[in-house]
């Protein structure tokens, strides 16, 4: 008993009493962290001051006169001694701090999330980290974000979905601090935008010719989801009714439903439409792929009703291939957006109200996966929609 009693208090692992009397109960006391080297660390071990130190560091040796010797000494005792710089403090000098931030409105559909993965790779490779924040469709939230973001003098900022930018854009332009709107655009920055109208368009000619293949009457064909006076839904919009109108084709606005994203409002629309004299229409034009999930969960009660009847999305998922359904989509071009929006801040390009306009890839064939890049996929599955170049709008 004496023993382990013994064995206990020396070897501390079992518990015990350290000498200032603290009991340690069966965990060894942890070992304090290391204290940072700093370049007064540096400049004692080197003999020299910490402003010689610095200058060495930072590589102006040369300009202050500090001689070779000493500046190769310095360099090899920092390396030694494991010094790593303080960036946070060397940016607060230099009045910057390597920070890219976004606003987002969600992270839940493969378009903001890939715009989020492309934001992140593109600032990191200029060196900088990116903060990506959502929003979730909240213009407080969003005015909030920006704000938190701006007060961290991030050094560009990227605002991703928001309805209304104009005051995000003026609190940049009051701070100095580039902005770049992307998706939905305003008039206080730059926009890089998808065509929506040309991609929706070229959507919806696919629409008619497969209802036609069918042998159905494509005068009948809806377009359900979106937000009614938002960019992007007003500019699908207005090309599903121009390629009805070039079809000649019935084309009021009475052909669309805009009842928002929510997966929920659009199976109501559906069932709705299902519920009347004659059915679903021909076929179904579905704006967004969260709008899809409310097709899916009709689908799910109603494979009978859904036999037959084409649909076109706005969107791309690859999960699309597996509805048991004749199923095209479109696919806006990430990748080609984001970097039009860095091109755009690394050339100090870009005036207020301008559009850089992406054109988007029309895939006929779901199971098809896009390119990270702008380029070529399998002949016959991709199309780009209004072009092989982005281009602009004034």
């Amino acid at each position: 008993m004496t023993g382990g009693k013994a064995q206990g208090q020396a070897g501390g692992g079992q518990g015990g009493r350290g000498e200032s009397g603290e009991v340690h109960r069966g965990r060894a006391t942890a070992a304090a962290p290391a204290r940072r080297v700093t370049i007064y660390d540096v400049a004692l071990r080197a003999g020299v001051s910490g402003a010689t130190v610095s200058l060495v560091l930072n590589g102006s040796w040369e300009r202050y006169r500090i001689r070779r010797e000493t500046a190769e000494a310095v360099l090899a005792l920092a390396a030694e001694m494991g010094y790593r710089p303080n960036r946070r403090a060397r940016d607060l000098r230099r009045g910057r701090s390597s920070l890219a931030g976004m606003v987002l409105p969600h992270y839940r559909n493969r378009f903001f999330a890939g715009i989020a993965e492309a934001f992140e790779a593109a600032a990191r490779a200029r060196g900088l980290c990116p903060v990506v924040v959502s929003a979730q469709r909240d213009s407080a939230t969003e005015t909030w974000v920006a704000e938190t973001l701006v007060a961290q003098q991030v050094e560009l900022l990227v605002i991703c979905g928001v309805a209304d930018p104009a005051p995000l854009n003026a609190l940049c332009a009051k701070t100095g601090i580039p902005c770049v709107n992307l998706d939905l655009p305003g008039p206080g920055a730059p926009s890089v935008v998808t065509d929506n109208a040309g991609g929706s368009r070229r959507l919806t000619e696919w629409l008619i010719a497969e209802v036609a293949a069918r042998g159905g009457d494509p005068s009948g064909l809806r377009f359900i989801g979106g937000v009614a006076g938002e960019f992007a839904t007003e500019g699908r919009m207005q090309g599903f009714r121009a390629a009805l109108e070039a079809a000649g084709l019935p084309h009021g606005p009475g052909m669309c439903a805009p009842v928002g994203y929510p997966a929920a409002a659009v199976e109501a629309e559906i069932r709705r439409l299902h519920a009347r004299p004659g059915g679903l229409p021909a076929g179904l034009f579905i704006n967004s792929l969260t709008a899809l999930e409310g097709y899916a969960a009709f689908l799910r009660d109603h494979h009978a009703a859904c036999a037959g009847v084409p649909v076109a999305c706005w969107d791309w998922d690859p999960f699309g291939a597996v509805l048991p359904v004749d199923l095209a989509m479109v696919w806006q071009d990430v990748p080609r957006m984001v970097a039009a929006a860095f091109e755009l801040f690394d050339t100090g390009g870009g005036e207020p109200g301008q559009r850089v306009v992406i054109p988007p890839q029309l895939f006929l064939d779901p199971r098809a996966a896009p390119v990270n890049e702008a380029g070529p996929v399998s002949d016959g599955v991709r199309e780009d929609v209004t072009g092989d170049r982005p281009g602009e709008e004034t």
